[in-house]
């Protein structure tokens, strides 16, 4: 068994919402399935840190997530800024079981274990704390993100984050997100959201003692990242 992940698919089969006018990515889905399909076994995970489906609701998403369900493998699922479909989890999973989407799991406030590893984590927030709103929505992701770890410190298992904002960024810094990642010791996040100029100003290594990994999907060239060797690393 083994463990992928990739962030930022961006599926539109029920929506008019082309990819194609941003560079790089002519025929992206095709890629993703091709590179998905040759190199993801059906007993390994695949971990997608949102931004999943352009669809607004599930009618719109339905054929998305069907694409996905179809692909091989266990597919951990989470929030992304543009998951607007996204319900609460009883919703949700009504809807996966109605249509059978049988290889569909949702990562929330919650974990899933891979071997000695768990996996873990939430959407996450923009970095910038100066509006109220925004300040009580990166509070609530990191209650959530300390729910799911916690989760999987309970279950003596040890954590690896996925998120899809970065908590860090070029000169910016989510401290509420920072401060769950010191507080239980994380080594190793994964993270998307970041496109095109923006993988310039991306952290993509140690930063504070934690390993930073963009996995966006132009970033990885719609390749999903085996991630297997280091999550069973000895630097967990």
């Amino acid at each position: 068994m083994k463990l992928f992940t990739i962030a930022d698919l961006h599926l539109s089969f029920g929506v008019d919402k082309p990819m194609n006018i941003f560079g790089g990515w002519d025929d992206h889905v095709a890629r993703i399935e091709h590179n998905w399909q040759s190199k993801v076994g059906k007993e390994d995970i695949v971990v997608l840190p949102g931004d999943l489906s352009w669809g607004m609701n599930f009618e719109q998403t339905e054929k998305d997530l069907e694409f996905l369900n179809g692909l091989n493998g266990t597919k951990i699922i989470s929030k992304g800024n543009h998951d607007y479909w996204w319900n609460t989890n009883s919703k949700m999973q009504r809807f996966f079981d109605e249509k059978g989407f049988d290889t569909l799991h949702i990562l929330h406030n919650n974990h899933y274990a891979f071997g000695d590893v768990g996996i873990c984590g939430t959407r996450g927030w923009v970095n910038d704390n100066s509006e109220p709103a925004s300040a009580k929505v990166i509070a609530r992701e990191a209650i959530r993100l300390e729910l799911s770890i916690q989760s999987a410190v309970k279950a003596g298992l040890k954590p690896v984050v996925f998120l899809h904002y970065p908590p860090v960024f070029a000169e910016s810094r989510n401290l509420d997100i920072l401060d769950v990642l010191y507080k239980y010791h994380i080594k190793w996040v994964f993270y998307g959201h970041l496109h095109g100029k923006a993988h310039n100003y991306a952290i993509n290594g140690v930063y504070d003692g934690i390993n930073y990994r963009l996995i966006s999907s132009d970033f990885l060239h719609f390749d999903p990242m085996d991630i297997t060797r280091i999550v069973q690393s000895d630097n967990l």
